[in-house]
């Protein structure tokens, strides 16, 4: 049973723990929001009863004690305190690595005694949870919901002159068999009346999946008090709270009836009937079927283009007709099918606000995250790479950006730092934006350092850009211990987060100003699977450049190239731009072409621009980047292929390696 519902309870539990801690940071700030803690509440409440419906005991047992915490801070008993709010976050993270072992095949069991001890510490010397009034049946805690078919037997045995009443009924602490004392319950409730539902279901009630409360809703003609002092008689039963209904809660049925949110209902006023929840319009699709999707998607592409070719060279009117058609069609499903792969950034972005508040905690720093722009939505190949990326650049930024209050308030700025996490799109790109407002990075001390390791002479220093300079961040030479007080850190493995990013085809850039703060800038495309090119050929081979590494295309003559530094290069508006000969990178057979000009396509990787030398433009297409497989890991100046509409392959070319 628990196999087929394993995938539900484990994306159902990421979100709830998501939202826990989503909510705890929000409650530190606001102690006092009662819909905040009732947030947590539920959140907790919903994961332990799917923990204890999927047998896993551990999980079940530490979210009931947080449960209780929260219940003592709802009804105003506790504070939400922060020493409160760091053992829930603790609680938290054990939470997160059971739901982690079970996604990974483990049994979700972890030694959770600890925890449990300091959440039941934090509970001695409370009132009970459920308050004396509840005991004289003023109010009492309905977490009752129906179904259509539920809800329409009720309301025929109310016209047809039956009571409901909704029976919550405590087992003793002490208990030893707990289904045994469920069953007594049963059978009483049998001999005056009818069970129309109960919470948790038969089923979980009798393998004691449960703790030591119950929630049966029965119609009967007899009074409430003579059902509720039946129940008491059977021994091991610490109390029973009775309620009569008129009105009844209605939700669609989903998965997750497991428990639904609390509702507070006084003896005068029944429930507020409730508009049916609308069903939920979607439904999970495992990644993999999408890329099987895709890679389906992908072969039509080719064959598209293979059809545009034969139709233009035909000239057969119908046919050309057709295929247009198809082309517009299978532009508007490959729009679709991107869409369906795209997820907001928020996936990412959401685990860095509490990431930052024990990173601050630990440096004492005070630090104020921003976050701008996370439903910015990314294709799921990248979402799943720039994690741990983002969390290198956002520690650096705390760690050796933000500087500690003191050294702040001394020189005029709020003793709390910001950081600002921005995403947008622009054309056909992502920027993630991480933006500090601390102490920026000292020019002079970059220049020194990367002379020190023969990154640069002494008269490039004289001529590189501030942005150039930066950049030298991310050389790998930057990551030597003695860096942490020499460039306060900032140099520390940047060179591997450039790899991330532009291994997926992203350019990574920085600017800064000292004591102003320092601002990275991320460009990432929005897939990786179909894009934009242009084709171009040399010798007798064609060779794909994507357009998002173009600047222009331009035709010039030879006798505006000379030569510097041993390397021949052209003044292209007034920007010294150093040449590539495709044909000698790769080798081509050459061709006997008219020499005197020049076919250039202008790329560009941050601020360093190239011009590739070709024989002659094609122009621009639509393509599938296919990659080269296993054995051709490592090849320079290439990134895939592509299969093009006469069957042709052509191999695409990877501006960034050319440039450098």
């Amino acid at each position: 049973m628990n196999s087929e519902y394993l995938a539900v309870f484990l994306d159902e539990s990421q979100e709830h723990l998501q939202a826990v801690n989503d909510h705890l940071l929000k409650l530190e700030k606001q102690p006092e929001d009662e819909s905040i803690i009732g947030e947590i509440f539920r959140s907790a409440h919903t994961l332990k009863g799917m923990s204890a419906t999927m047998g896993y005991e551990d999980l079940a047992h530490l979210t009931h004690n947080m449960e209780n915490v929260l219940d003592l801070i709802r009804n105003k008993k506790k504070q939400a305190t922060t020493d409160i709010i760091d053992i829930m976050f603790r609680s938290v993270d054990d939470l997160e690595n059971m739901v982690n072992d079970i996604a990974s095949g483990g049994d979700g069991k972890l030694d959770v005694t600890a925890l449990v001890n300091e959440l039941e510490a934090i509970e001695k010397g409370k009132q009970p949870i459920v308050s004396e009034q509840a005991a004289t049946n003023d109010t009492v805690d309905l977490v009752e919901v129906y179904d259509e078919y539920e809800r329409t037997v009720l309301e025929e045995s109310l016209e047809q002159g039956y009571s409901v009443y909704q029976v919550k009924v405590v087992l003793d602490e002490k208990a030893m068999l707990k289904a045994a004392r469920v069953f007594m319950v049963f059978d009483v409730l049998g001999q005056i009346g009818e069970v129309i539902k109960s919470s948790p279901n038969a089923e979980l009630l009798e393998e004691e999946k449960f703790e030591l409360e119950f929630l049966v809703t029965v119609i009967s003609k007899s009074p409430g008090e003579e059902i509720k002092q039946r129940i008491l008689k059977i021994s091991e039963i610490a109390n029973v709270y009775i309620q009569t209904m008129t009105n009844f809660v209605h939700v669609e049925k989903t998965e997750e009836d497991v428990l639904k949110p609390v509702k507070k209902v006084t003896k005068e006023k029944a429930v507020e009937p409730q508009k049916a929840v609308e069903t939920s319009k979607t439904i999970r699709v495992n990644i993999d079927r999408l890329d099987v999707l895709m890679n389906l998607f992908e072969e039509l592409v080719i064959d598209r283009g293979r059809l545009e070719q034969i139709s233009g060279e035909l000239e057969n009117a119908e046919l050309t007709e057709t295929v247009e058609r198809m082309s517009r069609i299978t532009g508007n499903l490959q729009e679709i099918i991107l869409t369906m792969r795209m997820m907001p950034v928020e996936t990412v972005f959401n685990r860095f606000p509490r990431m930052i508040r024990t990173l601050s905690k630990e440096l004492n720093k005070q630090v104020h995250l921003e976050i701008v722009g996370a439903e910015t939505e990314l294709d799921r190949t990248i979402i799943d790479e720039i994690g741990d990326p983002l969390v290198h650049l956002l520690r650096n930024s705390i760690d050796h950006g933000i500087e500690t209050p003191e050294e702040r308030v001394a020189i005029g700025k709020p003793s709390q730092g910001t950081v600002l996490l921005k995403a947008y799109h622009s054309g056909n790109h992502v920027f993630i934006e991480i933006k500090d407002d601390g102490a920026g990075i000292s020019r002079e001390k970059v220049l020194a350092k990367a002379l020190k390791n023969n990154l640069i002479t002494e008269e490039e220093g004289y001529t590189l850009t501030d942005s150039q300079v930066f950049g030298l961040l991310f050389e790998p030479g930057f990551s030597t211990a003695e860096q942490i007080t020499d460039i306060s850190g900032r140099g520390v493995g940047l060179d591997v987060v450039r790899n991330t990013f532009e291994s997926l085809g992203g350019v990574v850039t920085v600017q800064s100003e000292l004591e102003k703060g320092s601002t990275f800038l991320i460009q990432l495309p929005l897939t990786l699977s179909i894009i934009d090119v242009m084709l171009v050929e040399t010798g007798e081979e064609k060779y794909a450049i994507p357009l998002t590494s173009i600047v222009e295309t331009a035709i010039v003559n030879k006798d505006e190239l000379f030569s510097a530094h041993g390397q021949k290069v052209i003044d292209f508006r007034g920007k010294v731009v150093p040449l590539v000969f495709l044909r000698d990178v790769f080798d081509t057979t050459r061709v006997d072409l008219d020499e005197d000009f020049y076919s250039l396509v202008i790329i560009q990787k941050g601020d360093k621009t190239a011009g590739l030398v070709v024989d002659s433009l094609i122009g621009q297409h639509d393509i599938v980047l296919k990659s080269l497989g296993n054995y051709l890991t490592n090849v320079f100046g290439i990134s895939g292929a592509t299969i093009l509409g006469d069957g042709e392959v052509a191999l695409i070319v990877d501006p960034n390696a050319l440039i450098k």
